[in-house]
């Protein structure tokens, strides 16, 4: 059984920054692939940021390229999403997830249904 606890977000005015942290457990975590969805009210959960399972590739959503970025900490079982120029439209609950069962060691998955296990939730608010 996989488990993930984000961290890290809260209220921010647009063009600052935050860090979100996800703390997972499992011993095989550095063989994950992992990403970060976000949830605006009324929308569909989406896409933002993932790692292949090698850890060698990351994919971003057009919306975030260039200021978001990805890393993995094995070490501490962790995965960060650095967020900077935020924008109001960022302003969402972020996930993040594993997607354990993922065959492929280079491709990075980006579909929902790529994903196992999932975190509770961490709420961005991007101020205008």
């Amino acid at each position: 059984q996989v488990q993930l606890v984000e961290s890290g977000g809260g209220l921010v005015q647009a063009g600052g920054s935050l860090r979100l942290s996800c703390a997972a457990s499992g011993r095989t975590f550095s063989s994950w692939a992992m990403g970060w969805f976000r949830q605006a009210p009324g929308k569909e959960r989406e896409f933002v940021a993932a790692f292949s399972r090698n850890g060698d590739n990351t994919y971003y959503a057009d919306s975030v390229k260039g200021r978001f970025t990805i890393s993995r900490d094995n070490a501490k079982n962790t995965v960060y999403l650095q967020m900077s120029s935020l924008k109001p439209e960022d302003t969402a609950v972020y996930y993040c997830a594993v997607a354990e069962k993922y065959r492929r060691l280079d491709l990075v998955p980006t579909r929902l249904y790529d994903y196992d296990y999932w975190g509770q939730g961490t709420q961005v608010t991007v101020s205008s």
